[in-house]
């Protein structure tokens, strides 16, 4: 503003300036009119020469060159203010601009007015789109409302057919533990090549219609650690229980195919008056002519020729009953009608002394012989059933011997009385036989029964331990052992006597 004063009063006192010159100029040109009047009534020629030399005349120059002067002066007095105006209107417009940029709404406020009156402009749209909102949210409740339906009858149904997966799962694992058909017991003839998976058994046994399931068989046989299945030919029936398979496998099959009147299993732990027993009822044989030839010194000197590493100690110890008991190897035998007592004899001991060859070497670095072996496992036969408790017990009497203790075992009080019951009484114990071994330490004159090569195993490779005492819940089988007598008598008290 205040420069703007200033250009005011500085344009007031040029326009002054400028009148002040313009009235002298106006003077200035009266008179050189008048002079010019003066000389314009001389003649044409003496005016022409007096014109020129008036023009010509310094004064007349000096005067036009004033004239001159005055003239760019005013003029640049006139573009000077011309210059002032245009600035001052610039400036006025700019103010202008300015104050109107001022009263212009910022860009969010024009989009708030904008949104405004298009809010305004489209209130019954805005409504139309509310109410469809609400419609589209109640069709969404309604959608949920399905939806969860579906996922509760989806998630019902899961849990049903779980349940049935689960119901036919479990019948279909206890049919598979089941004999295929309890009333059918003809025999089928199976062949179990070398080196035959549980797997592939239970296949081929499934095949032959002899088992409903091979993988229920596999998992049974891995569930009850049951190994050293023997390839060969064995005969089997549907009524038969996988337990009873399993022992079979166990026992070895025939090399030669089979015929219902050719096949002969001895189970594991038969004594010879038990194998005996079965020649007779399986063959043509009589039980007294094979005791008759267990009990034949010539006979097993002969087979003592034909096993020494197997036979030597045997054919040494004293009081024995029969010298072969021990080394009749229970397995599946061939039995043609050219067969004799002999020839299956000699299968038996040529089995048992194939079993035994690779650990002569060991039995003699333990410091052991033949008959000690063959004697303590007999005892771990059956005094122990899985292959965890024949190692603990087969220890048990190692720590008893070492002590000088006897082994007090139940299975030689049954063999010293020849008899098979289920309790020994304390009278049972006092029997006068050198098979007591309740009353007479060490050993015993020989084996009890014919061992498992598990049961060898268990001898040969014991798990060590402190115990001196087992004994076993009769109606769990489990086995229970103790360092001490009292430790033993209230075992026997909790679950034997209770």
């Amino acid at each position: 503003m205040r420069s703007l004063d200033e250009s005011r009063k500085k344009r007031g006192q040029d326009d002054a300036t400028d009148s002040t010159r313009k009235v002298s100029l106006s003077s200035d040109k009266i008179r050189e009119s008048r002079f010019r009047g003066r000389i314009s009534t001389a003649s044409n020629k003496e005016n022409e020469k007096t014109v020129q030399k008036i023009e010509h005349s310094p004064r007349i120059e000096k005067i036009n060159h004033q004239v001159e002067e005055q003239e760019q002066a005013e003029k640049r007095s006139t573009d000077f203010y011309e210059k002032m105006l245009e600035k001052a209107e610039q400036e006025k417009s700019d103010r202008k601009k300015n104050r109107k940029k001022d009263l212009e709404p910022t860009v969010f406020r024009k989009i708030n007015q904008k949104f405004d009156s298009l809010q305004e402009e489209n209130l019954p749209k805005k409504r139309s789109a509310s109410e469809e909102n609400n419609l589209k949210k109640t069709r969404r409740r309604k959608e949920d409302r399905v939806v969860r339906k579906i996922v509760y009858v989806l998630t019902i149904a899961m849990l049903i057919i779980a349940g049935i997966v689960v119901i036919s799962g479990y019948n279909y694992v206890s049919a598979g533990l089941k004999p295929l058909d309890t009333n059918d017991s003809k025999l089928v003839q199976v062949q179990v090549p070398s080196g035959s998976s549980n797997r592939q058994i239970g296949e081929i046994l499934q095949r032959d219609e002899v088992i409903r399931s091979g993988l229920i068989f596999n998992f049974y046989t891995k569930f009850k650690n049951l190994t050293n299945f023997q390839s060969g030919y064995y005969h089997f029936s549907a009524d038969m229980s996988l337990d009873k398979i399993s022992k079979e496998l166990q026992q070895g099959g025939s090399a030669e195919p089979l015929d219902d009147a050719t096949k002969l299993t001895i189970p594991e732990g038969y004594d010879v008056d038990q194998i005996g027993t079965l020649i007779a009822k399986k063959s043509d044989f009589k039980k007294d002519d094979f005791i008759s030839l267990m009990q034949d010194q010539d006979f097993f000197s002969e087979l003592e020729a034909a096993y020494p590493n197997l036979l030597t100690d045997a054919g040494t110890a004293t009081d024995v009953r029969y010298r072969l008991e021990g080394y009749l190897f229970p397995a599946t035998y061939n039995v043609h009608s050219d067969t004799t007592l002999k020839d299956l004899v000699y299968q038996m001991v040529d089995a048992t002394n194939n079993i035994l060859s690779p650990y002569y070497s060991q039995i003699t670095e333990k410091g052991l012989n033949v008959q000690e072996v063959m004697t303590l496992a007999s005892l771990v036969e059956k005094e122990g059933v899985t292959e965890s408790d024949r190692k603990n017990i087969a220890q048990v009497f190692f720590n008893r011997i070492d002590a000088g203790m006897a082994l007090q075992s139940d299975i030689s009080i049954l063999y010293a009385l020849g008899e098979h019951k289920e309790n020994v009484t304390y009278k049972d114990t006092e029997v006068d036989s050198p098979y007591n071994l309740y009353v007479n330490l060490g050993y015993g004159p020989g084996p009890f029964d014919n061992p498992s090569e598990q049961a060898i195993q268990a001898v040969l490779n014991p798990t060590a331990n402190d115990y001196y005492y087992f004994v076993a819940d009769t109606s769990t089988g489990k086995v229970y052992y103790a360092e001490t007598y009292d430790e033993h008598l209230a075992l026997v008290e909790k679950y034997v006597n209770n």
